[in-house]
């Protein structure tokens, strides 16, 4: 794609917003986000902050939103979700806010230059994403309400389709399943459509800077050298030495303050206390089984001795019984005369 310094594009050859919004938005989350997502691991490991495990997927978007400093309290607001707690929360999104500004810059002046051939003008960064979080100030609880007014909507339409004489026979199994597909196809449509829409409204406002933007001078070789300067200084040398220099030291402070990064949940979501279970010992057990079988044999034993003193007993007053019953029986007997000569 050569094209000469006096030809432009034209508002025809540009990309569509939706294309335009696409490849800023995507770019600028990836150029940010792992600057952002060491700090957290930083504050994290400091003690900083405390994240709900709930909640890690929703910390996640809001740091790979190319305005997370907005992205966070509009949905906070919407959603109303316990984020967590520590003086880091806030902290954190406030360092976001250059980490954004200088992405969204990089990758604007790279997308004028390689893209649409023309001269990225001065704060172009600050002035993208300032637009872009206002878009997305009005647009992120327009997309909230849309999405579940859609699927409050499609759950009850599909519930009230079951209710039909034709589909009361339905087993409950393929009723869930056909209920979960109607109403998860027409909500993520639903939201598939609103984020396009998002996008669009972002890549319109990339579109009218490129508009007013000037022809970039030189050929195609020429910006390509202008946009891999941009990301390369002139002195590497000192680049990498100050990388390496605040890489290490951020090493040191995360591993120093890891062991104090103790994960607790908040007061609403507590789990019970669950003991461990104890080590099994094969000997112990084996003795433990011996003592009871011993103090049982000695219960045995004592049982049956008592049985047979009380057997014992039982007969001797069996015996007293019968010999007092023969003593009367002599006394009644008759005594005969001696009989005369």
């Amino acid at each position: 794609m050569n094209r000469a310094p006096d030809e432009t594009m034209t508002e025809r050859e540009l990309p569509s917003p939706v294309k335009l919004g696409l490849n800023v938005l995507w770019s600028t989350c990836w150029t940010g986000f792992p600057i952002k997502i060491g700090i957290c691991l930083l504050f994290l490991a400091l003690g900083l902050i405390h994240f709900e495990a709930r909640i890690g997927l929703a910390c996640l978007m809001y740091l790979a939103s190319p305005v997370t400093v907005f992205a966070m309290p509009i949905l906070a607001m919407v959603a109303e979700p316990h984020l967590g707690e520590g003086v880091g929360i806030a902290l954190l999104f406030l360092i976001c806010i250059p980490i954004d500004i200088w992405a969204t810059g990089v990758v604007a002046r790279t997308l004028f230059l390689e893209k649409i051939s023309k001269e990225p003008p001065d704060g172009l960064g600050l002035s993208l994403w300032l637009k872009t979080a206002l878009v997305g100030a009005l647009f992120m609880p327009i997309l909230w309400i849309v999405v579940s007014f859609a699927t409050q909507t499609s759950i009850e339409l599909s519930h009230s389709l079951f209710e039909t004489e034709m589909l009361k026979t339905v087993p409950v199994a393929e009723k869930i399943g056909i209920e979960l597909t109607l109403w998860g196809g027409a909500s993520t449509t639903v939201l598939i459509v609103m984020m396009l829409l998002g996008v669009s409204l972002v890549g319109r406002v990339i579109r009218s800077a490129a508009q007013s933007a000037a022809p970039a001078s030189g050929d195609y070789q020429a910006l390509v050298t202008r946009w891999d300067l941009m990301r390369v200084p002139a002195d590497q040398g000192l680049m990498l030495t100050a990388t390496t220099l605040v890489g290490l030291v951020l090493s040191m402070l995360f591993w120093s303050g890891l062991p104090v990064s103790t994960p607790h949940p908040h007061e609403c979501c507590k789990k019970p206390e669950v003991k461990a279970a104890p080590l099994y010992k094969p000997v112990d057990t084996l003795n433990k089984a011996e003592k009871h079988v011993a103090q049982l044999a000695v219960q045995v034993e004592a049982i049956e001795k008592q049985k047979a003193e009380e057997e014992a007993a039982k007969d001797k007053d069996k015996d007293k019984g019968k010999a007092g019953k023969a003593k009367p029986a002599d006394a009644k007997a008759p005594v005969k005369a001696p009989a005369t000569p």
